[in-house]
């Protein structure tokens, strides 16, 4: 069994998510989590009371050890065997802040964001580039792991001259409820409530990273919408072979029932967010 540590804001959604996941794995055991900013009461409460996991408690009578460090230097991960750190702060996203997890005890650590300089890593992509020998490596983005995914079948199969990504995207953390000051993204500081906000998105050019054949052909922009979970992103391309639209949904079912199942799912059901 792996032991994994996470370090973050644990009520953050991508703690919250690796935690509720992990305790469904039986190959993989959470024993500390690491969060400096609010005490162990109330992490309980915020993983009992979920809005948007229908207030289901997910802890079990598991115990958990839980650190209160500011540094990851100083989180003593090797007392409690933590070997793979999930780095989920949106903090530590470079290989040299995060490798200062392996100062307490950390074998491997996991950037559950882009990063500038970590090896990106996409399931279904590249993962066959992966080397042992990395000890921080990122896991990229949402927007970047729903999209990586489809271009990749797409360029496999027919080729990707150009294209243009647009990410639907849900309200995070950082968007504000009423309107507020935001020197470096004026639109970033308007109310997330009641606002369709454009916004910039780092997944196209993040593509080019765990697809180096795409590298500087995909573009793309988001628009942050009054929603609590589930984005969507919409990508136009130009394909270097002639493809129907018959053909190219059939390339995508095809391959989430083969490489991509448990990745990529297809469906022409009239679906909605919820």
């Amino acid at each position: 069994m792996v032991k994994v540590g996470i370090n973050g804001r644990t009520p953050g959604r991508i703690g919250r998510i690796v935690f509720r996941n992990a305790l469904e794995n039986q190959e993989i055991d959470i024993v500390a989590v690491n969060d400096p900013f609010i005490d162990l009461e109330y992490m309980v409460y915020m993983f009992k009371y979920d809005s948007a996991k229908d207030g289901k408690l997910i802890i079990n009578g598991k115990t958990i050890t839980v650190f209160g460090e500011r540094d990851p230097a100083a989180i003593p991960w090797s007392s409690v065997g933590a070997e793979y750190i999930v780095e989920s702060t949106g903090v530590f996203t470079t290989i040299d802040k995060a490798s200062a997890h392996l100062k307490g005890g950390a074998k491997k650590v996991i950037i559950s964001a882009p990063s500038a300089d970590a090896p990106m890593f996409v399931c279904g992509v590249n993962l066959d580039a992966y080397d042992s020998k990395y000890t921080v490596i990122s896991n990229a983005s949402c927007t970047t792991n729903c999209l990586a995914p489809l271009a990749k079948i797409i360029n496999d199969k027919f080729g990707i001259v150009e294209g243009l990504m647009s990410t639907i995207h849900a309200t995070t953390a950082t968007q504000k409820t009423v309107d507020g000051p935001s020197s470096k993204d004026w639109r970033g500081g308007r109310a997330v409530n009641n606002n369709i906000i454009p916004s910039s998105t780092g997944a196209a050019k993040a593509v080019g990273k765990v697809i180096p054949s795409l590298n500087g052909k995909l573009t793309g922009l988001a628009f942050r919408v009054p929603t609590l979970d589930v984005s969507v992103v919409d990508l136009v391309v130009r394909l270097e072979k002639e493809a129907t639209y018959d053909e190219i949904k059939a390339a995508v079912k095809a391959a989430s029932e083969g490489e991509y199942k448990g990745i990529v799912e297809y469906t022409e059901d009239a679906l909605v967010s919820t």
